[in-house]
């Protein structure tokens, strides 16, 4: 504990011996910049590799700011991408261990900068939304700029670069479940061309299950160096510890959502502990560097060059009680005895990822447009674990805690390794500045350390045109493609052939209409159809499906009236359906969100800024062969209250305001997931 304080007060000091730069960053184009304090945001770089402004891009981009993401309250990169449309936050409830988002029905890849940042489950830690200018979320498939990925869609994020500025902040905060700590965000111009960024938090506190900290050290130095007016290079690093648990318990159906009605008098608390208390921890330490160079050879020429090296180790200790082996009757006869898995593991991530592209800028004619993106890219991903395990027999209503055995992994490390070279092509074509139209290709080989090696052959096509006051229509067709590592299980486990990657196809229509820059209104109906998902069978066996189609519908509207008064409003539908296994159908059909501010103006120049949102999430079915579980629909509500008066600004912020008590998902397999209940956090920030 006393590290800790040392590293709170470090950070402290750090930012109010510097000047620093408020959170929100400007944005990637000069509307965006001009736009830089509003909900609207209109350009981004994920959808095309390129600054391009959003009514020119035929496919849906979501772009949220820092400034916004942390006005709702968020604390975990999940918690970012909650006021989206198609985008099911923390599927299975607030998860300490990692990041889930559900992009159009289907899991969503996480990149950074543009380079993929997650290989492996359970061998990295969480990012920082303090770390991140803003998140981009791209619908769809995306193969033919990043590789492979996920085919719902990819969420990217910004990391925050300096400025050539001095300023800064500092954020002091308390919160539920005694949660203290320290933000600081410190940008000093060191010259003309010179600059250099420190973003870092400190943070002790518990959550709301017994047991499982939530304790971080973030600390993100950068530099930025301009040697002449066409080079812009950038250097980023980061050092991250944290030191928590899982949040996710896998409480059994029987006895949480459903009555144990063996022993009816008990019913298990939702934010139960299950585990041996100093035991159970997933605590882990991530290194990373990396860099990008631009540089302008004239107006027509520009090259773009970036590579990232991540360096990740965790220690994972675990229990969870099996209510798989008979999910309707998990416990013995006595309704309180049942079996406990105890895993423990040692996992070694390294990461290395370049990304390299060419821009040309050029005319076909005098209305024709050309710009030419050209690149390759490489990487390359390392994963070795080591793991422990054990069975025990508990009364799950009263754990013998002490009694507990505990495991350690020992031994070698055993490692897979994947790596990755694509070259890709594209071109922006703009017909007499209403038409935008976008072509691409891209060829990828992936090669396994089991020798599996997978080739892919991905395009992209889409067109949208402005037709008079500000309307947009736009079609896109999207590919994308993921391996999967290792073979088909025959009955009994007796290995088979090599998985097939899984590939996506996307078919996508909508309109964007954009009257004013203070607002932007997408609409837009999809149909994506992938192709062999691995199914997990009886004796454990596994198969590749044959198609899972997803077909779906989503709105959403940013507004920013006169008078400093915004509104946001989402709306998604995805429908599932596959043609071999209806478990597939697992996600909730329809989500919604609501998000408004409102700035007043108060005496001696201050400012009163309240907020507040609804989160929306229809129910979800769970199919196995012995049964169906329907988790109901579940709506949150967050707020905000804010002043801001000269340098110092005051802010409260609760998520799930009204202490609604929800499973997020509860599965047919036999687990539960809980939603996160009220959290209240108070800040007090002070910029220089």
């Amino acid at each position: 504990m006393k590290v800790k304080w040392i590293a709170l007060g470090g950070a402290a000091a750090m930012a109010l011996c510097h000047p620093a730069v408020h959170a929100a960053e400007d944005a990637v184009a000069a509307d965006a910049e001009q736009a830089q304090d509003s909900i609207i945001v209109t350009a981004a770089t994920t959808g095309s590799k390129t600054d391009t402004a959003l009514v020119e891009l035929p496919q849906p981009i979501k772009v949220i700011t820092s400034e916004q993401y942390l006005s709702q309250g968020a604390i975990s990169i999940s918690d970012t991408v909650k006021y989206a449309a198609g985008v099911l936050a923390n599927p299975y409830g607030r998860d300490t261990r990692v990041d889930g988002f559900n992009v159009r029905g289907l899991d969503a890849l996480q990149f950074r900068d543009g380079m993929r940042d997650i290989f492996s489950y359970y061998a990295s830690i969480t990012s920082d939304p303090y770390n991140f200018s803003r998140v981009e979320i791209l619908r769809g498939p995306a193969s033919v700029l990043f590789g492979q990925g996920s085919i719902g869609g990819l969420v990217n994020l910004v990391s925050k670069t300096p400025e050539f500025r001095t300023g800064g902040e500092v954020n002091l905060v308390y919160g539920s479940y005694d949660r203290k700590e320290v933000m600081g965000d410190v940008n000093v111009a060191l010259a003309d061309n010179m600059a250099v960024r420190f973003v870092g938090r400190a943070r002790d506190a518990d959550t709301y299950v017994d047991h499982v900290p939530d304790d971080r050290v973030m600390f993100a130095p950068s530099i930025r160096w301009q040697p002449t007016p066409d080079t812009d290079i950038v250097l980023t690093g980061l050092y991250q510890e944290d030191d928590t648990g899982s949040t996710s318990q896998f409480l059994p159906i029987i006895g949480t959502f459903r009555p144990n009605t063996a022993y009816p008098q008990g019913k298990l608390d939702q934010y139960a502990f299950v585990g041996k208390p100093g035991w159970d921890r997933y605590n882990g330490r991530s290194l990373q560097g990396g860099g990008s160079i631009t540089h302008a050879f004239s107006d027509a020429i520009k090259i773009n060059l970036k590579a990232r090296y991540i360096d990740s180790d965790l220690e994972y200790k675990t229990h969870y009680a099996n209510s798989y082996a008979n999910p309707q009757n998990p416990f013995e006869a006595d309704g309180r005895t049942i079996g406990l898995y105890a895993d423990a593991s040692d996992a070694k991530m390294n990461v290395f990822s370049t990304d390299n592209n060419l821009q040309f800028t050029f005319n076909t004619g005098s209305n024709i447009e050309h710009k030419l993106l050209v690149g390759i890219d490489y990487s390359w991903n390392k994963v070795g674990k080591r793991t422990a395990s054990g069975y025990d027999i508990i009364d799950l209503y009263d754990i013998d805690t002490d009694a507990l055995p505990t495991y350690d992994p020992v031994g070698p490390y055993i490692y897979e390794s994947q790596k990755q070279l694509g070259v890709y092509v594209q071109d922006q074509i703009r017909l007499y500045d209403r038409v935008s139209v976008v072509l691409g290709a891209r060829r990828d080989r992936v090669t396994g350390s089991s020798g599996q090696k997978d080739n892919a052959t991905t395009f992209r096509a889409g067109i949208i045109g402005e037709i008079g006051a500000g309307i947009s229509p736009f079609f896109s067709y999207t590919e994308s493609f993921l391996p999967v590592a290792g073979n088909l299980q025959l009955p009994g486990g007796i290995p088979g052939a090599p998985y097939r990657p899984q590939t996506g196809t996307q078919y996508e229509a909508g309109v964007k209409w954009q009257p004013d820059v203070n607002t932007l209104i997408t609409a837009t109906v999809f149909k994506i159809k992938e192709r062999n998902r691995v199914l997990y069978g009886a004796n454990n066996s596994t198969t590749q499906s044959g198609v899972l189609d997803t077909k779906g519908f989503e709105i959403e509207a940013s507004r920013t009236l006169p008078g400093n008064f915004e509104l946001l409003a989402n709306y998604g539908y995805a429908k599932l359906k596959s043609e071999v296994n209806t478990s597939l159908d697992y996600m909730p059909r329809h989500t919604a969100s609501f998000w408004t501010t409102k700035t007043f103006g108060l005496v001696d120049e201050a400012q009163l800024r309240l907020g507040g949102g609804v989160v929306y999430s229809g129910k979800s079915v769970s199919t196995s062969a012995i049964w169906s579980i329907v988790t109901p629909a579940r709506t949150t509500v967050d707020a905000l209250a804010e002043i801001n008066w000269n340098s110092w600004r005051f802010a409260l912020n609760a998520t799930n305001l009204l202490n609604n008590e929800y499973y997020a998902s509860c599965l047919a397999r036999g687990d539960c997931f809980v939603g996160a209940p009220r959290n209240v956090m108070g800040t007090v920030g002070f910029r220089f």
